[in-house]
């Protein structure tokens, strides 16, 4: 797949089928992705990658959590600024409602959006996720390469024929998380990754994306 494709092509899938995801093709984009650049080449991230019986026993406890109503974990960091300035507000708002808009869900029905938003950790029915750590006394220059690594885990699945769904949600059960992972103590969890192959008969729409002259300055 020509770069450009992968990256126009790639997308928050949220449905995917159980078809089998070969180890051999997570392995090959694995070790690509470990190119990935960083500062200094520290390469800074540590993933897990579950299938099989640890995923579905993942599934099932925070499944479980999910129905009892369990309270979600105490944060390790901000998912967002307490405040969102425009147009970051505006975006974010939107976003959620092309989402549920999309599962004919309409914004006061606070009950139906949590029912979908519960489908994250079902991992929208992939047979694959990844979680993700990084070492707890890593800094924000850290952190972001981590996200280029993602983002090229992210590209490469989508040469294989796969789609991904970055998942932050994954942090509010990261305490269940760690009971099936069992990640030393000096590693803080950043997101999940749910992996597979699209469900074509589940309408996934695109979210737009910003007109250049918001977010580029050409100084010429």
């Amino acid at each position: 797949m020509d770069v450009y494709e992968a990256v126009v092509s790639r997308q928050a899938m949220r449905a995917f089928t159980d078809r089998h995801v070969p180890s051999e093709v997570l392995e090959r984009v694995l070790l690509a992705a470990a190119w990935a650049p960083s500062a200094s080449n520290l390469q800074p991230w540590h993933l897990y990658v579950l299938t099989g019986e640890p995923l579905a026993e993942l599934k099932k406890r925070a499944g479980e959590r999910v129905a009892s109503g369990d309270p979600w974990d105490e944060p390790e960091y901000e998912q967002y600024p307490p405040t969102l300035e425009s147009p970051y507000r505006e975006r974010r708002s939107a976003f959620g409602e092309q989402r549920y808009g999309a599962l004919g869900i309409p914004r006061e029905d606070l009950e139906a959006r949590q029912r979908a938003a519960a489908a994250n950790w079902d991992c929208f029915g992939a047979p694959v996720a990844l979680f993700c750590y990084i070492d707890r006394d890593m800094g924000r220059p850290q952190w972001s390469d981590v996200g280029m690594y993602l983002q090229t885990v992210m590209l490469l699945l989508r040469a294989e024929g796969l789609h991904s769904c970055t998942q932050m949600a994954w942090a509010k059960y990261r305490t269940t998380v760690a009971e099936v992972l069992s990640p030393p103590d000096e590693l803080i969890f950043f997101c999940g990754m749910s992996v597979g192959f699209e469900d074509t008969t589940t309408r996934s729409p695109r979210t737009g994306r910003a007109p250049l002259s918001e977010t580029v300055t050409y100084v010429r």
